[in-house]
C-alpha cells in the first residue's frame, strides 16, 4: 500500500502537467486564430456611390458585381453580384427592389445573401443650391438562418462644376429583429469624375468603412450610351485598392444599368 501511494503521487503530478500543457497549447491556438481573424480583410458589400436624382416615370434594370483579390485565401477569389429593378413613381421618390444578392466566399460556396427594398428620395431641385441633396432609406431581408435583417439610411449629395461631378454619401446601417446588434455601422463613399465624353468619364471612388476597418480608393470610369428610342445604357467599372490591412488588396467593381420610359 505504501509503495502504491508513493507511485501514485508522481503519476498525478504528471497528469496535471500534461493537462496544463494541453490547455496552454489550445490557448495559444485560440489566440493565434483570433489574431488571424482580427487581420482578415473585411467583406464590404456595397461598392457604389449613389446619386440623389429621381426622374419621374423612368424605370431601371440594374446589375452590380465586385470581386476580391487578396493574398489571404479566405478572401481572395470571393465575389458578390446583385440584380435589381426600379421605377420612379414621382419626381422625388424611386423605390428599387434587389431581388437577388448572391455572394461567393472561398470555402463556403455561393449562396443567396439577401433581398432588399431601397428608396431614393430627391430632396432639392437640381442646380438650385450649392449641392443637390437626396436621401436613401432601405430595408434588407437576409436569407441566412439566424442572420438579423437590417435598415440603411443616410443623405446623398451631388455637385456639378463644369465637367467635374462629385458625389458624397453618408450611410448608417442598423440590424433589426431577433439577435440584432444595438450598434449603428457607418460608411462613407465619395466619387469624382471628369465628363470628358458622354460615353467615357474617368474618375476615382473612395470608400471609408470604420466598422469594418476597411478603407479603399481607386480609378473608375463611367459612361452613358443613349439609344435612338431615348433609352439609355449606363456602365461603370474600375478597381479600388486597400489602404489598410482590414481591406482586401484589390476589389474590382462593375455596374450596368438600363434606363427606359
Amino acid at each position: 500500500m505504501g509503495n502504491t501511494r508513493e507511485t501514485a503521487r508522481p503519476d498525478g503530478r504528471n497528469t496535471q502537467v500534461n493537462n496544463l500543457r494541453k490547455f496552454s497549447a489550445r490557448f495559444y491556438l485560440l489566440v493565434a486564430a483570433a489574431a488571424t481573424l482580427a487581420y482578415r480583410p473585411a467583406w464590404a458589400d456595397d461598392f457604389i456611390v449613389y446619386s440623389p436624382y429621381v426622374v419621374q416615370s423612368q424605370s431601371e434594370i440594374e446589375f452590380r458585381g465586385h470581386s476580391y483579390h487578396d493574398s489571404n485565401p479566405s478572401v481572395g477569389g470571393g465575389y458578390e453580384y446583385l440584380f435589381s429593378v426600379a421605377h420612379a413613381f414621382t419626381d422625388w421618390w424611386k423605390p428599387e427592389i434587389y431581388f437577388a444578392d448572391y455572394e461567393y466566399a472561398p470555402g463556403s460556396g455561393q449562396y443567396l445573401k439577401a433581398r432588399e427594398l431601397e428608396n431614393t428620395f430627391q430632396l432639392t431641385p437640381a442646380g438650385k443650391y450649392w449641392a443637390d441633396a437626396g436621401f436613401l432609406a432601405a430595408y434588407e431581408y437576409r436569407t441566412q438562418d439566424g442572420k438579423p435583417n437590417a435598415v440603411e439610411f443616410g443623405p446623398l449629395l451631388e455637385k456639378h462644376a463644369g465637367r467635374l461631378v462629385q458625389r458624397l454619401n453618408f450611410i448608417w446601417e442598423k440590424e433589426v429583429g431577433f439577435s440584432a446588434s444595438r450598434n449603428y455601422e457607418f460608411r462613407g463613399a465619395y466619387s469624382l469624375s471628369y465628363q470628358w465624353h458622354q460615353a467615357f468619364a474617368p474618375g476615382i471612388e473612395v470608400y471609408y468603412r470604420p466598422a469594418d476597418d476597411a478603407h479603399q480608393i481607386g480609378p473608375v470610369f463611367y459612361g452613358e450610351l443613349p439609344t435612338k428610342a431615348g433609352d439609355e445604357l449606363e456602365y461603370s467599372a474600375g478597381v479600388v485598392f486597400g489602404l489598410n490591412q482590414g481591406a482586401s488588396n484589390q476589389t474590382f467593381v462593375f455596374r450596368l444599368e438600363y434606363e427606359f420610359f
